[in-house]
């Protein structure tokens, strides 16, 4: 797919109905895991774009205008996606849920990032969701004496990962060198995508945590947003930051269109592949009304930035790939900027201590 390549439905002409936006949801009984695994990474990407929005609102004067028309669709997709979540999922189940959207896209990006840096990060914080879901999986058992594996359909391995005692690194720490403005667009949209999936589960944690009576649950969702927080700062420090605003905000409708692409392509049940192909076309409105803004703004050709063809996010189990990560790279940890292993990093303190 190359994006320039389809104009979509332009910003004047899309609207919902109220029944549109609150339709039928997802099942966890007869729908797929990866339709779930689309629809918690689409929420999360419909929320990061609205919160971005809102953000460069308080900076543009310029663009309040078709940041506010542009945000008020974003709004009701981010309704019409994030209601299709499943009814008979408890909390708790979509916890695991989440986690599982997390390692299955993580480890799909990972594997067709071109850049061996990147594509490293994107590697060692796979490896963290592990122990998140390991312990997420036990509090299920202990709490509603529910299997997670009813859940994740035996496309994801419960495991321990990386020990989230090991994830708590000091700020410095989580910093990433960011990637280069040159950078190949695939690289920029893993990075947008990931960003905004880490986003909204940091944000459905810190909401969802303190509803549970349970102590242990309380603590455990505690501690887990907190790392959560910790990979969006890891992972949106890979961003540019020497981009201008109107070149992230272009970056940002291509990642929202490119994920609703890949999501339609892979999609089993024909309403909600309707859905995605619906908001893929609203989507790429969105971006070729940010494409003629970037033109008049800054004398730009957005070709510049979107001509490469991409092929589209599978959404299938990684399972093996994720077995081999854990097998050679558990043991890394992370400390300026770079990744060693575990024992490498006692003996350099050892010896800076001395």
């Amino acid at each position: 797919m190359n994006l320039l390549d389809h104009k979509g439905v332009p910003l004047e002409k899309q609207a919902f109905t109220w029944k549109e936006m609150v339709g039928k949801p997802s099942s966890k009984l007869d729908d797929e895991a990866f339709t779930r695994v689309r629809t918690i990474l689409m929420a999360g990407l419909e929320l990061d774009a609205i919160r971005f929005s809102r953000l460069g609102a308080r900076f543009q004067d310029e663009l309040r205008l078709p940041l506010a028309e542009i945000r008020r669709v974003e709004q009701h997709q981010a309704t019409l996606v994030n209601w299709l979540i499943s009814t008979d999922h408890s909390p708790l189940e979509t916890t695991i849920a989440y986690e599982q959207a997390a390692i299955e896209v993580t480890a799909a990006v990972t594997r067709q990032e071109p850049d061996d840096y990147l594509a490293q990060v994107y590697r060692c914080g796979l490896l963290e969701h592990f122990d998140h879901l390991y312990r997420y999986s036990a509090l299920l058992n202990r709490l509603e004496g529910k299997d997670a594996n009813d859940i994740l359909l035996g496309h994801t391995d419960i495991v321990p990962g990386r020990p989230t005692t090991d994830g708590h690194r000091a700020p410095e720490d989580d910093l990433r060198t960011p990637m280069a403005n040159d950078a190949a667009l695939l690289s920029k949209l893993h990075a947008n995508l990931i960003t905004g999936s880490e986003s909204q589960t940091h944000d459905y944690y810190m909401n969802i945590g303190p509803t549970f009576a349970d102590p242990v649950a309380r603590q455990l969702y505690a501690e887990i947003a907190s790392i959560e927080e910790q990979h969006v700062t890891q992972y949106s420090s890979l961003i540019d930051p020497g981009q201008s605003f109107l070149e992230q905000w272009l970056i940002h409708e291509a990642t929202e269109a490119y994920c609703y692409y890949s999501c339609a392509e892979s999609e089993g049940n024909p309403r909600l592949k309707a859905i995605w192909e619906r908001c893929c076309d609203y989507e790429l409105g969105h971006m070729h009304h940010v494409a003629d803004l970037f033109q008049q703004y800054e004398k730009r050709d957005p070709a510049e930035l979107l001509s490469e063809t991409l092929t589209p996010l599978p959404f299938t189990s990684q399972r093996d790939f994720v077995r081999r990560v854990l097998d050679s790279e558990a043991d890394l940890r992370a400390e300026d900027y770079r990744w060693s292993s575990g024992a490498e990093l006692h003996r350099r303190h050892l010896k800076t201590a001395a």
